[in-house]
């Protein structure tokens, strides 16, 4: 009994340590100290307050761009498959509707059994005559098209608000274009915008040339005074579609205008090089597998980027189609660069180069913000800010303090009823409620876990059901003794007859909350976390730890512990 009672108190020393290490960080400052661990837990917005963005996604564009894209691909397609069409044009981009124009009437039958195979429940064919078949993307594509646009912005702005850094991002879907971000901890909104805007899509578009830069800029200046705007006065993706629809009857067919900062220039108010990209030509970055910071010529930094197989295979055709030519690394409708395409580049590899008019730390931490947004995936659409604001606790810094207060109260309570009630076990049973709180805040800690106001909700029904335990237990031992057994047997029957009910009330709990874990989103995850951490951590502080200090002080010390 001796030796098992040493290894318990063992074990009970270690965890107690371990616990103690990782929980002192959230309460001295351990930055400039050495200590094993700097981990903390975070605090939620709803305490700590942060950053708050409604974001809405661009369905429209996207699916415009789907459209001119499928036209070119039906056309090239077709003729790999020796049904040959004298041209596939888009006419109205927002639904899907495009007209093949035949060579020949014969030409329809083969035209329809093409679609059938390869384009089934996506095109469907509204209207023929002997020279055109007018075909539309269907409504459950269109539909569907939206749905997993909207839920791919989701997923790919948490994997990089998580790559950056941001402990459990509150990112919620409203209505069918919209998202709330919300970060806690994050103070400035600019900070915030930057974060997940950086490189909100990435393309490789083709420039078209036919359109001289001279000619361009007389266009553009002839279009602002026409329409009355300007660059300074409006967000730059603002002008920039305000600018392409002034110019939309001059452009070439299925092209758009897109600007530069040259190298030397601090900004695009002070000077722009604009350029003609083609939208039927483009290769999206949501083909990238990865992308990593490397020394390019003359010892710049340059971001690597890989392409996944259909992407090597969309980007090799690409650059094979349009060899000699220039291609634009465009990044939220911004060209980054356009370097000329000396070769096919059929390895799925390329690099983005950042240019100069900056020192090397600079680029570099330019390179790095670009890498990590690229790795966390490209926005399938563009986004728009419809709402930013820097948001502070919810329920107030007064409110916070009076919670607080109210804890403490509670907690007090807690104590003073279990010593008063219980006695000696009492006492024994609050040291256990403490060793279970301080454990939980260490694995949270550990964790990195947020702390909202569910979390802390999750910490108090935790307490609750640890003090349950130790009721369960000693109200078991003092039965024992009503039926004429000694203290140090009935705290054996005690232990033995309510472990088997205490085990089973938190296996049906852990349960509960797995599920809520798996389903749930944002703060209800928090709550589960919470709540099966101090589950688990219950069965051990009330069950192992008491009976480890009850066995000391009654089997090994012979104390009478008052009950």
């Amino acid at each position: 009994m001796i030796e098992s009672l040493r290894v318990r108190w063992a074990i009970i020393a270690v965890v107690f340590l371990g616990a103690l290490v990782w929980t002192l960080p959230n309460f001295i400052n351990t930055e400039k100290m050495w200590w094993p661990t700097k981990s903390r837990m975070v605090l939620g917005l709803d305490i700590q307050g942060g950053s708050h963005l409604v974001l809405r996604v661009d369905v429209d564009s996207a699916i415009k761009q789907d459209t001119a894209r499928t036209a070119e691909a039906l056309k090239n397609e077709m003729a790999e498959e020796k049904t040959p069409v004298k041209a596939v044009n888009v006419t109205n981009p927002l639904n899907g509707s495009m007209a093949i124009e035949l060579n020949k009437a014969e030409d329809a039958a083969a035209v329809r059994t093409y679609l059938d195979k390869f384009y089934s429940g996506v095109i469907q064919i509204t209207n023929e005559t002997p020279q055109t078949m007018s075909i539309q993307f269907t409504e459950l594509h269109i539909r569907d098209f939206r749905s997993k646009l909207l839920d791919q912005a989701i997923a790919t702005i948490r994997n990089r608000s998580e790559e950056f850094g941001v402990a459990e991002p509150s990112i919620t879907a409203q209505g069918t274009d919209r998202i709330l971000v919300q970060l806690p901890g994050i103070k400035d909104a600019s900070t915030a915008k930057d974060l997940i805007n950086r490189t909100a899509r990435l393309d490789f578009m083709i420039v078209d040339n036919s359109v001289s830069e001279q000619s361009l800029v007389a266009m553009i200046d002839e279009a602002e005074k026409a329409g009355n705007f300007k660059f300074a006065d409006m967000k730059y993706s603002q002008y920039v579609d305000k600018l392409n629809e002034a110019l939309k009857a001059k452009l070439p067919p299925n092209s758009v205008v897109y600007f530069e900062k040259p190298e030397n220039a601090a900004s695009m108010e002070v000077a722009r090089r604009p350029y003609v990209l083609k939208t039927n030509q483009i290769v999206m970055g949501d083909r990238l597998t990865n992308a990593q910071v490397g020394i390019g010529e003359f010892g710049k930094p340059v971001v690597h980027f890989t392409f996944d197989a259909i992407g090597a295979r969309q980007f090799g055709d690409l650059t094979t189609k349009h060899s000699r030519e220039q291609m634009a690394i465009v990044l939220d409708k911004i060209v980054k660069s356009a370097p000329s395409i000396n070769e096919p580049i059929t390895g799925g590899r390329g690099q983005i180069t950042l240019g100069g008019g900056r020192d090397h730390n600079q680029s570099l931490a330019e390179a790095k913000v670009i890498s990590t947004a690229l790795r966390a995936g490209a926005l399938p659409a563009t986004l728009e800010q419809l709402e930013e604001r820097t948001v502070g606790p919810s329920l107030g810094a007064d409110a916070i303090q009076k919670g607080q207060l109210g804890a403490a109260v509670a907690a007090l309570l807690v104590f003073g009823f279990m010593a008063l009630y219980y006695k000696g076990f009492g006492i024994i049973a609050d040291l256990a409620l403490a060793f279970n709180l301080l454990i939980t805040v260490a694995i949270l800690s550990s964790l990195g876990a947020t702390l909202t106001l569910p979390g802390v909700a999750g910490l108090a029904l935790t307490l609750g059901i640890s003090v349950d335990a130790s009721v369960i237990i000693f109200e078991r031992i003092k039965e024992e003794m009503r039926h004429g057994k000694s203290l140090w047997g009935a705290i054996r029957e005690g232990y033995d007859r309510a472990f088997s009910s205490i085990f089973d009330s938190n296996v049906t709990s852990i349960a509960v909350c797995v599920v809520l874990y798996y389903y749930g989103t944002g703060p209800v995850r928090g709550f589960a976390v919470t709540l099966l951490t101090g589950l688990v951590i219950t069965t051990f502080t009330a069950v192992f730890f008491t009976r480890a200090v009850i066995d000391l002080l009654v089997g090994r010390w012979k104390w009478k512990l008052p009950v």
